[in-house]
């Protein structure tokens, strides 16, 4: 009964770590349902797994379910690509799920690993964390001599470039294909207070439209 009431609260602390890093962190910033149940159920079963072979095989089932964790941490997902924060995501499940389900681990101990980890993916993940810098592929339609014209189309056209690299150069159709981090410009104060001003100036407008159309219909 003891060991039942131990492998009951883990299992509640896998499952309360898991739903707060897939729906509270992870689903509110990227938006891909298609992902969830692939987390919950990778958590899951990691879990079930290391807890069976933990009671199974003592200290060698302990070690059977590292090598399993380490077999899954090579697996390539081929069904659709996957961002690198969404693979930072994937290993974190599935340590959640190794780390409750160890045995071994007290309560306490699990829940401060635990926390720890959701404390990191949360802080690294953090939409305001370097949120103008960007990263995209883009086909230019000219072939540079130098990597100062380079640099400077790239700024026109996207931003402040921090670093790149030219994945592919045609000089038959004068493509350049580039993988580019750049920054964006800060948004100006001035642009800043004609759009508040705009969307303050749009009510007055109707209302003053909303006036002169009382004369006409009280003429009539």
């Amino acid at each position: 009964m003891e060991s039942l009431r131990q492998l009951a609260a883990h299992l509640g602390l896998d499952l309360i770590a898991v739903s707060l890093l897939t729906f509270a962190v992870y689903y509110p910033r990227h938006r891909r349902r298609d992902l969830l149940p692939a987390y919950l159920a990778l958590n899951a079963a990691l879990f079930t797994v290391v807890a069976a072979l933990a009671q199974v095989g003592g200290n060698g089932g302990t070690a059977l379910g590292f090598g399993l964790f380490g077999v899954l941490s090579i697996i390539r997902l081929r069904s659709d690509s996957i961002q690198h924060e969404e693979v930072a995501y994937y290993f974190t499940t599935l340590v959640i799920g190794l780390i409750c389900g160890l045995p071994q681990l007290e309560l306490r101990e699990a829940g401060a690993l635990t926390l720890l980890l959701l404390l990191v993916v949360y802080a690294a993940d953090h939409p305001k964390l370097f949120a103008r810098s960007r990263r995209t592929v883009v086909t230019l339609d000219a072939v540079y001599e130098s990597a100062d014209d380079l640099r400077a189309d790239l700024g026109l056209r996207l931003g402040e470039p921090l670093n790149w690299t030219v994945m592919q150069v045609d000089y038959v159709r004068d493509l350049t294909v580039v993988d580019v981090r750049y920054r964006t410009a800060k948004p100006s104060a001035k642009a800043t207070r004609s759009a508040a001003d705009a969307s303050s100036d749009e009510p007055a407008r109707t209302t003053g439209a909303e006036r002169t159309e009382e004369p006409s219909l009280e003429a009539v």
